[in-house]
């Protein structure tokens, strides 16, 4: 055993979730130790789905520019009956929103995932330890101590962390160390995932992704980046499970849609649908995140946004904690993504019960009605750091367009924004001083019609974007950095 090494954070798992937060971590300066069990990139196409904030994301971090040579806008999704009548439509606008991206892209996770690592590639805050095994935590008062195996050779190891985050996916050990339990959203479901590499585009149904909603045999077609396309099966009561994920079946099951000569299958498997979240996240120095934390049916596409989402919430208030010893803001990590997550897995598990169980009776002919138009949530965070008693505190903010065509992302970086109206700039004279805070002046059209539109002379946004609190005058303005708490009051 060598000798121990200490690390401010360590991560378990390198997938999309664990390799954001470490960009994240190491972005403020952080010294980051990451344990992957795995010796590279899994080169299969599970995730194709991400939508505009987890772009804002991949903006802070700076990876947008490469990243546009991987991924495609992708249109919203459309529900069909048996007989080919649209049930439902969800519209995914591909021009640029709110964000200044479009709504929603498809991408094939191994692409997402190197230009990830690339980003941070020998970085020397960061000490990447691939095909190594996390088999043992000690907890103390101040840092955890990290027994982990070499798989290749059988070594043992240990190094120590003021955090342990665990990104190690459904079956975490981080999450058992925690000790707790699931929530289950009562959806369990078997479907086969296909994935076809087309040869030409004489299959190509389209942009949109249609869920085919035929009691007799429930299916999804979603096109992916390039020529990739997925079709989902699900299984029924009757299926010999081995003979459906056959070639011979796939083809017979889908020869309306796609042929043996126009397309390849790169890969096929049989999964099971959950819909679970874990009552818990965190325990002292351990937390959780991404699948280890959540599992959602893939009807709304938002399983590896969730962890992208965890991440960007995680990253500056584990910064916080140590710079400040606070564990109470990561308790808000918790609190504040268990609401926001459960909105899109109780969402996905509507789609899902749709889909699955589609008939004509008074009950799904209510349910379709309520969404015939579907848009995309956006919701509020749950109870957490942030100033509670308006509409806008709690939500994500957009992303404006300034003078210059300068976006306001890229001037704040991964920090607190105050923007502040024209007429009230003389309050925050000295505030620039500030290390953690980029003040924002909303002389420009977008950012000062939101002031004026919340009727706010300023409003605090959080590195992860999403909104703090506003202040209409300077008293509100004062009490607003201070809750805050991250600079002197003495400034104004």
């Amino acid at each position: 055993m060598d000798l121990q090494k200490n690390y401010d954070i360590a991560i378990v798992g390198y997938g999309p979730t664990g390799v954001t937060l470490a960009n994240l971590l190491i972005k403020m300066g952080l010294e980051v130790l990451v344990i992957e069990r795995e010796p590279a990139i899994l080169q299969l196409p599970r995730a194709i789905r991400f939508d505009a904030e987890c772009m804002r994301v991949f903006q802070t971090i700076g990876i947008t520019e490469k990243l546009l040579e991987e991924i495609a806008p992708g249109p919203g999704m459309k529900f069909e009956d048996a007989e080919g009548n649209l049930l439902i439509t969800w519209e995914r606008p591909t021009t640029k929103g709110i964000h200044q991206w479009s709504s929603a892209y498809r991408i094939h996770q191994p692409d997402l995932e190197a230009v990830l690592r690339a980003k941070i590639h020998d970085h020397n805050l960061l000490d990447l330890k691939l095909r190594h095994e996390v088999f043992k935590i000690d907890e103390h008062a101040d840092a955890c101590t990290i027994h982990y195996e070499n798989l290749a050779n059988g070594t043992l190891h240990q190094a120590q962390a003021k955090f342990v985050v665990g990104c190690d996916g459904a079956r975490s050990l981080i999450r058992r160390l925690i000790g707790t339990t699931f929530e289950d959203l009562d959806l369990h479901s078997k479907w086969l995932v296909v994935d076809f590499i087309a040869q030409n585009n004489t299959n190509d149904i389209g942009d949109y992704s249609i869920q085919f909603c035929d009691p007799k045999r429930p299916m999804s077609y979603i096109k992916g980046t390039g020529m990739r396309r997925r079709w989902e099966i699900m299984v029924m009561p009757e299926d010999d499970v081995q003979q459906l994920a056959t070639p011979e079946s796939i083809w017979k099951l889908l020869e309306k849609y796609i042929r043996p000569e126009d397309a390849i299958i790169e890969r096929s498997a049989v999964y099971t649908f959950h819909a679970l979240i874990a009552k818990k996240w965190c325990k002292n120095r351990l937390i959780i995140a991404g699948d280890a934390a959540h599992q959602t049916p893939p009807f709304m596409g938002q399983g590896m946004a969730a962890g992208i989402r965890d991440a960007a919430n995680l990253a500056w208030k584990l910064n916080e904690s140590i710079q400040h010893n606070n564990l109470g803001l990561i308790e808000s990590y918790h609190s504040e993504r268990l609401s926001h997550v459960t909105e899109f897995v109780n969402g996905a598990v509507n789609f899902g019960k749709i889909i699955q169980n589609y008939c004509e009776d008074a009950e799904f002919q209510q349910q379709v009605n309520q969404l015939k138009n579907f848009i995309t949530p956006t919701p509020q965070l749950g109870q957490g750091f942030y100033i509670t008693g308006d509409k806008l505190s709690g939500q994500i903010s957009p992303q404006f367009l300034l003078i210059n065509d300068q976006l306001s992302d890229e001037i704040v970086g991964y920090q607190y924004a105050l923007f502040i109206h024209p007429e009230f700039k003389h309050l925050i004279d000295n505030l620039n001083h500030t290390e953690n805070l980029v003040t924002l002046i909303a002389d420009s059209t977008q950012p000062k019609k939101w002031l004026e539109d919340n009727q706010a002379i300023a409003i605090l946004v959080r590195p992860d974007r999403y909104v703090f609190g506003q202040a209409n005058n300077r008293e509100t303005l004062e009490g607003l950095m201070k809750a805050a708490n991250i600079y002197d009051l003495a400034m104004i």
